[in-house]
């Protein structure tokens, strides 16, 4: 089964009210490109907003608590994303494992929390700079996957996006090789362990993604779409990354 591409843009901690008509004018914009799966995930605050702006858009959280409910002051559950309209839900952020020290059994914990809430999930891997530089990339990012991604769930709502923490936010981007590299071992570890289920899952590329380089990096080998950052918060700057990647078909 062809796998649809997936463009998700990660709003994190910017936008206030006065930004759903900028997620107006990318969903309306989207639909130019119907063979891209495009979703949007703003702050909490914004997703009734968002939802009820434009109607049958996928819109999404940032993060979870893997508990459905309780004394967890400040914390969001997948039931109240969903409740609030959200269809899916990142988890294991690399600002979130790193800022916030989630561990693998954090992450997988959430992970389990958003598909029983009915929410599709983006699992995020990625390893830092001395890692890559040390050529333990692919071993670490591995092992991430091995310790966060569940044992049991729907492969067309489980997608595993990978960002070099070291990519994130810097402009610095690794070679079409390397995530070519990276994402046929996800792919390749993740038959082993599902067969022929890991067939549906999707692989997303994130880390300094951008109109002029989304072609190139999307086009790697077993990449299935992006998970943006900076650049989804304006139609001008997210559009031309979903039509790049509509565009390798």
């Amino acid at each position: 089964m062809a796998r649809r591409k997936y463009v998700v843009g990660n709003w994190k901690m910017n936008g206030l009210s006065a930004a759903i008509a900028d997620a107006q004018a990318i969903f309306a914009a989207a639909k130019d490109h119907p063979g891209v799966d495009v979703a949007l995930c703003p702050p909490f605050t914004l997703i009734g907003g968002m939802v009820a702006a434009a109607p049958g858009a996928a819109v999404g959280g940032q993060d979870c608590h893997s508990a459905a409910s309780g004394a967890f002051t400040g914390s969001v559950s997948a039931l109240m994303l969903a409740d609030a309209g959200a269809t899916l839900v990142i988890v294991g952020h690399s600002e979130r494992r790193e800022g916030c020290g989630e561990s693998d059994a954090d992450i997988r914990a959430k992970a389990e929390a958003g598909l029983a809430a009915g929410l599709s999930v983006i699992l995020c891997v990625g390893e830092p700079r001395e890692v890559r530089e040390s050529g333990g990339a692919i071993d670490y990012v591995l092992a991430q996957v091995a310790q966060s991604v569940p044992d049991d769930f729907d492969a067309t709502r489980l997608s595993i996006a990978y960002e070099p923490i070291w990519a994130i936010g810097t402009g610095l981007v690794p070679t079409v090789a390397d995530v070519a590299a990276m994402h046929g071992a996800i792919r390749g570890a993740l038959t082993a362990r599902f067969g022929g289920k890991a067939d549906d899952m999707r692989l997303l590329y994130g880390g300094s993604v951008n109109g002029d380089n989304a072609a190139e990096l999307l086009g790697a080998g077993d990449v299935d779409g992006a998970l943006v950052g900076g650049a989804s918060l304006t139609a001008a700057k997210f559009v031309p990354i979903v039509a790049a990647t509509a565009a390798l078909g």
